[in-house]
């Protein structure tokens, strides 16, 4: 009894669906990061002309300032220009990054809309519940890859800022371009550097994050059962394990057509395939049957692989009306049905 209650057995697809409305998703904040970074330097890679232009241009506009007398209007007047050129800058940018991390959050587990994540929970504000979650094995890890993460790349990312700083008395001596140049080239150093060391920290938190949401979501046995035991129930359920059944079938039938000795037909909506091996069966076999849609297919199939096609109306709705598949025909349909064979059987030379 003990077993059935620990949680043991993998989740199920209702179980994952269900959590999936509750917004309980496996998100990853790392994997997310690379998505963004990579994008905004691809971004701002493809912006820098654009963004040194408007800068550029925010420069000279200061520089024409200089003696003008400073009163409220000159002061208005900065602020607007100011804050256009630099919305200018930056808009496309944040733009190509918010839909970065739209993306990303898409690729990890499509598309999501539900208010249940947001809702107010009582249960999420227990102190004893909090205290204990503060002290988990999920926190811990967490922590811990928070740590690494944060003193790896401020120790690189501080060894290469080191070295940059010593080139700037020799870059203070450029030109205003060639100081942006310069600036363009470090920071895409400083960015590589950067997506290398998120890109290494987001495979192992995809790798964390979905272990400790598929152990999260771990049900015991009888949990199993008794999740089967209410799908099972659902008429919904029902209906379509009827619907896989049936088309199961079909499709089993329709794989012995290509075996049958002749098709009958009546001829546009009954179709009845007989087979007949006098080594197994006192008598032939319906294989396949079907009206309509069904029958088409049939008599499709007998077509393509050389199987005859005997036109007999009467006998062709006897039989579909009469004879289950896999079952022999009846005594008083045995002349009609040698007839036909008969036939079949001379013009196959057998």
């Amino acid at each position: 009894m003990a077993d059935d209650q620990e949680k043991t057995e993998e989740p199920t697809p209702k179980k994952i669906e269900d959590a999936r409305k509750e917004g309980n998703v496996p998100k990853s904040q790392d994997a997310s990061g690379v998505v963004t970074l990579f994008v905004a330097i691809l971004a701002t890679l493809m912006l820098f002309p654009f963004i040194t232009k408007h800068m550029l241009l925010l420069f000279k506009y200061y520089f024409s300032l200089i003696g003008t007398p400073v009163d409220k209007l000159f002061v208005m007047d900065i602020v607007v220009v100011s804050i256009k050129e630099i919305l200018l800058m930056i808009m496309p940018l944040a733009l190509a990054v918010a839909l970065a991390g739209i993306v990303a959050a898409f690729a990890q587990f499509g598309f999501l809309f539900t208010t249940k994540a947001i809702v107010p929970d009582i249960k999420k504000v227990d102190p004893i519940k909090g205290m204990k979650n503060l002290f988990s094995l999920k926190k811990m890890i967490e922590g811990t890859k928070i740590t690494l993460k944060s003193f790896t790349t401020l120790g690189v990312g501080f060894v290469f800022f080191f070295y940059f700083i010593l080139e700037l008395p020799t870059v203070a001596l450029f030109g205003l371009g060639e100081q942006l140049a310069w600036l363009k080239d470090k920071t895409i150093i400083i960015s590589l550097v950067m997506l290398l060391i998120i890109f290494v920290f987001a495979i192992i938190d995809v790798v964390i994050v979905r272990k400790q949401y598929f152990d999260g979501l771990k049900m015991s046995k009888q949990e199993i059962k008794d999740e089967m035991k209410n799908m099972e129930g659902d008429p919904l359920v029902k209906s379509k394990i009827r619907q896989i059944q049936m088309e199961t079938a079909r499709r089993r039938m329709m794989a012995e057509v290509p075996h049958a000795d002749v098709v009958i037909t009546n001829p546009t909506h009954y179709a009845v395939a007989i087979k007949y091996e006098q080594e197994k069966h006192h008598a032939p076999i319906v294989i396949a049957k079907g009206v309509d849609n069904i029958a088409q297919q049939i008599k499709k199939i007998a077509r393509e692989n050389d199987v005859h096609i005997v036109q007999n109306p009467p006998l062709a709705r006897s039989l579909y009306s009469d004879v289950n598949i896999d079952q022999p025909i009846p005594e008083t349909l045995f002349a009609a049905v040698a007839e036909v064979l008969a036939y079949v059987y001379k013009v196959n030379r057998k």
